[in-house]
Formats: structure tokens, C-alpha cells, sequence
């Protein structure tokens, strides 16, 4: 842990990193469900040369007649590596993730829309992910009849976030038994 209790949020050993990414693609996978685009995680077909493969793939085509395939992250805000950007411009820490991705699966592109779904910890959405939440939440609206359908995913997502940063700090802090916090 850091003097600021953020150390967890981009902590490689820390548990709330991978429970946020698994929440995150369930939400991104579910909210295409509701909107008519059933799709699985970790598409087994898709895989690069150095055996890593993206998050998601629509079943069925979701423009130009081709499936999408996302890749999600959650870049930590405060991290050093991001810190000269993100304090100077809200998303840049995502912005720079979202290309490393695009960078990454190029060779998925030619045959499938590839989107990364980039946000960082304080909430700030990538621009393809704003992208993305604003065409998806229109479907959802169109597919479900309900108003607030887009408002209600971004919630969710938002939800996600906080809740894989809250874990990730508490899964970095030393554990303190009821005998301590009574003594406080």
C-alpha cells in the first residue's frame, strides 16, 4: 500500500482487478443479449499468435455485416505510467490504453469490428467506449422499450468500476481484526 491506499488499484497481485474485468465483459455481454446480439466471452477461435485472445464476440453481425469484437480494461488513473497524461486531460490513461489495444488485435480487424473498451478508475470512458455505450444504450432502448434502458448500462458499468476499485484497495490494506477497530 502507498501513503494514498491507491497502491491496489494497479497492483498486478490484487484480486479486485480481475473481479472488475469479469464483471465488466458479463455487463458488456449481457447488455447485448438484451439488445438482440448474443455473443460469448473469450471466443475460442480468436486467438493471436502469442495465445492471447480478445473478451467478447457477438454471434451475430453487429454492423456492416460483421461481428464485434471488444476487449475491455479499466486503466488506473493515478497509476505513474499514466499520471502525466490523465492529469492534464480526463481519459487520456484510457485513450492511450485503447490504442495499445487497437495496436494489439490489428490483425482481427480485417475480419471482424474490433472496439476496445477502455475506462479508467475514476470513471472517465474512452472515447470508443463512449462510443460504443451510446450506440449499444440505443439498441437496448429500441429492443426493450424502456427510456432509460442506456442510462441503466452506464450505471452498471459505473457501478462495476467503484466496486473493482473499492476491492482492489481493500485487498491491498492489512487485515485488522474487530478487536483493533473497537479500540479506535
Amino acid at each position: 500500500m502507498d501513503k494514498f491506499g491507491r497502491h491496489g488499484l494497479s497492483c498486478s497481485k490484487s484480486a479486485g482487478r480481475f473481479s472488475r474485468h469479469g464483471v465488466l465483459n458479463d455487463i458488456l455481454k449481457r447488455g447485448l443479449s438484451s439488445a438482440g446480439y448474443p455473443s460469448i466471452l473469450e471466443p475460442p477461435g480468436l486467438i493471436r499468435e502469442d495465445g492471447k485472445r480478445p473478451d467478447g464476440l457477438t454471434l451475430v453481425p453487429w454492423s456492416q455485416g460483421r461481428s464485434l469484437v471488444w476487449d475491455a480494461t479499466c486503466v488506473d488513473t493515478f497509476a505513474a505510467s499514466h499520471l502525466t497524461l490523465t492529469s492534464k486531460e480526463a481519459g487520456a490513461g484510457a485513450e492511450s490504453a485503447a490504442r495499445n489495444k487497437i495496436t494489439k488485435y490489428e490483425g482481427i480487424s480485417r475480419n471482424y469490428l474490433f472496439t476496445p473498451f477502455a475506462v479508467e478508475t475514476l470513471g472517465t470512458f474512452g472515447v470508443d467506449a463512449r462510443h460504443f455505450t451510446s450506440v449499444l444504450g440505443s439498441r437496448l432502448i429500441l429492443a426493450t422499450g424502456e427510456p432509460r434502458a442506456k442510462s441503466y448500462f452506464i450505471q452498471r458499468i459505473s457501478i462495476c468500476i467503484q466496486r473493482g476499485n473499492a476491492a482492489s484497495i481493500l485487498g491491498t490494506m492489512p487485515s485488522v481484526s474487530m478487536d483493533e477497530i473497537n479500540l479506535l
